[in-house]
């Protein structure tokens, strides 16, 4: 079995997967992005490095736990800011914690293709 690493791409079900490094506060953990698609979770910082691998994806998923600053996941406003600075088309947040409030009013307060994940959604990737 290969190892997988970040930043060096590998080949599963015809699809190229790009492991990408994130800290889940001093922990490194891996986000993905399969083509135009890409999955953060676990995540309080993306390295500038890792940022670059990012830009330009149509759909982000990232977690974004509540609106309290957290020591190890990114907060609402930091996942947004994220979101913008990888130039994402659409932002689903997802791991996201009871504290952050009711999933309809945080939703109307989002900016325009940011939405709140939810159980059973599906995305479909190409």
């Amino acid at each position: 079995m290969e190892e997988i690493k970040a930043g060096v791409p590998l080949s599963l079900f015809g699809k190229e997967i790009m492991p990408i490094e994130v800290l889940h506060y001093k922990m490194p953990v891996l986000g993905f992005r399969i083509g135009d698609f890409a999955y953060i979770t676990d995540a309080k910082f993306i390295s500038a490095e890792s940022r670059k691998l990012l830009e330009g994806v149509k759909i982000l998923v990232v977690n974004a736990l509540q609106k309290e600053s957290h020591i190890s996941h990114l907060t609402l406003d930091e996942a947004i800011e994220f979101a913008y600075d990888i130039h994402a088309d659409k932002t689903y947040f997802t791991h996201i914690g009871h504290r952050m409030g009711l999933h309809e009013a945080v939703s109307r307060e989002l900016p325009e293709n940011m939405f709140l994940a939810y159980d059973r959604l599906q995305l479909e990737i190409s």
